[in-house]
C-alpha cells in the first residue's frame, strides 16, 4: 500500500563505476518515480553543451593567405589541413590563462600526427590523429590560437576575434563526446516503482568523466540560483553548507548489523527500534529508558554509538534530522 508523504523521497545513494580513463558510470539512486528523467535529462544536456573546453579558433600558416590555397611540399590542401586540426584535441598545461598561442615548424619529408604537436605548453589527447604529410622541399609553419569556450561557435562569429593575418575555424570546445543515461526500475521497501539513472559519460581525455560531470551539476545549480534573487531558499532547503554534511546512508543502518550482543538487540528489537537513526535521534534519558535496556547493554549501545561518531545525546543538524526522520517513516512505513 502507498503511504501519503508530504516530501519527495530523496535519493541517497551515488555509485562511480570507472570503464576507463575516458569512460565512467555514474548511478544515482533511488528517485521517485518521474523524477529520475527530470533530473537526468537536463543534466545531459549541460554535460554536451556547457563543458569547458580548448578548442583551435584561428590559425596562420606562413605562406598561406586564405583557407582555399596550397602550400608547396605539403601533400594536403589547406582546406584538409584545416579539418585534420580542428580533429585534434588539445590540452593545455598549466595555465590560468582562457587564450594562449602556440607555434610549429617543421621541415622534410615526414608524416605530422597529433603527438608531433606536443610541447611544453599543450597535451594533444588523441596522439594517433594525422595533420598533414610534407616532402623534403616543404617547410610548415604555423602558429595556432587555442581558446577556453563551451559549445560550438562558427567562424564567421570568429573572424573578428582574430588577428586578420589568421584563418579562423569553426571551434568545437566540449570535451565531451558522447552521454547517455538508462532508467532503470528497483526495488525499495516491496516498492517495484523507484528509479536508479545510470549515466555513462565518455570524454575526449581533455577532463575526466567524473570532472566534467561535477561541472555540470555546478552549472546546474548556478542556474538554479537566479531564484534567490527573489525566494529564500534557505528556509526550505533540505541540507544546510554551513554545517559539517553527516551520510543518511550511515544513519539508516539495520541494528542487526551493529554486531551488539543478543541482549541489547533484543531490548531494542522489543522497543521497535531498527536502525541506528532513531538511537541517534533520541536523548540520553531516552535511550536509558528503554524498556528492559539493563546498564550493561546501555553501555554497550553507548559504546557503539561513539564508535560509529555519534555519542549518546549527539546534536544532529535540524537539516539532516529531519531528513533522517523522513526516510525512517519510509522505511517503516
Amino acid at each position: 500500500m502507498r503511504k501519503i508523504t508530504d516530501t519527495p523521497f530523496l535519493p541517497t545513494d551515488v555509485e562511480i563505476e570507472r570503464v576507463s580513463d575516458r569512460v565512467s558510470k555514474i548511478i544515482a539512486s533511488p528517485f521517485e518515480s518521474g523524477y529520475a528523467v527530470t533530473l537526468a535529462h537536463p543534466l545531459r544536456r549541460i554535460l554536451m553543451s556547457s563543458t569547458k573546453g580548448f578548442s583551435p579558433i584561428a590559425v596562420r600558416i606562413a605562406g598561406v593567405k586564405h583557407e582555399f590555397d596550397s602550400l608547396r611540399g605539403m601533400l594536403e590542401d589547406v582546406a584538409v589541413f584545416i579539418i585534420n586540426l580542428k580533429n585534434i584535441g588539445f590540452k593545455v598545461k598549466g595555465t590560468t590563462e582562457s587564450q594562449i598561442e602556440v607555434e610549429y615548424s617543421f621541415d622534410g619529408a615526414k608524416e605530422i600526427r597529433a603527438i608531433d604537436l606536443n610541447n611544453s605548453f599543450v597535451e594533444v589527447v588523441n596522439e594517433d590523429t594525422h595533420l598533414a604529410t610534407i616532402n623534403s622541399d616543404c617547410n610548415l609553419s604555423f602558429s595556432i590560437i587555442l581558446q577556453r569556450g563551451i559549445g560550438y561557435v562558427p567562424s564567421e562569429e570568429i573572424r573578428d576575434l582574430v588577428p586578420a593575418d589568421y584563418i579562423p575555424l569553426d571551434a568545437f570546445f566540449s570535451p565531451v563526446k558522447r552521454v547517455i543515461y538508462d532508467i532503470e526500475k528497483m526495488l525499495v521497501e516491496d516498492n517495484p516503482n523507484y528509479e536508479k539513472i545510470v549515466f555513462t559519460i565518455e570524454t575526449d581525455g581533455e577532463i575526466s568523466p567524473v570532472d566534467a560531470f561535477k561541472e555540470a551539476v555546478s552549472v546546474m545549480y548556478a542556474q538554479m540560483g537566479v531564484f534567490n534573487k527573489v525566494f529564500d531558499l534557505s528556509e526550505v532547503s533540505l541540507s544546510d553548507t554551513n554545517e559539517e554534511p553527516v551520510e543518511i546512508k550511515s544513519l539508516v543502518q539495520k541494528i542487526e548489523d551493529l554486531n551488539m550482543s543478543a541482549r541489547s538487540f533484543n531490548s531494542l528489537d522489543r522497543s521497535g527500534i531498527k536502525f541506528l537513526g532513531e538511537l541517534v535521534l533520541m536523548s540520553e534519558a531516552e535511550v536509558k529508558n528503554i524498556k528492559n535496556l539493563g546498564k550493561k547493554s546501555y553501555d554497550e549501545i553507548s559504546e557503539k554509538l561513539e564508535s560509529l561518531g555519534f555519542p549518546v545525546d549527539y546534536t544532529l543538524p535540524e537539516t539532516i534530522a529531519s531528513a533522517l526522520r523522513r526516510k525512517l517513516e519510509q522505511l517503516k512505513a
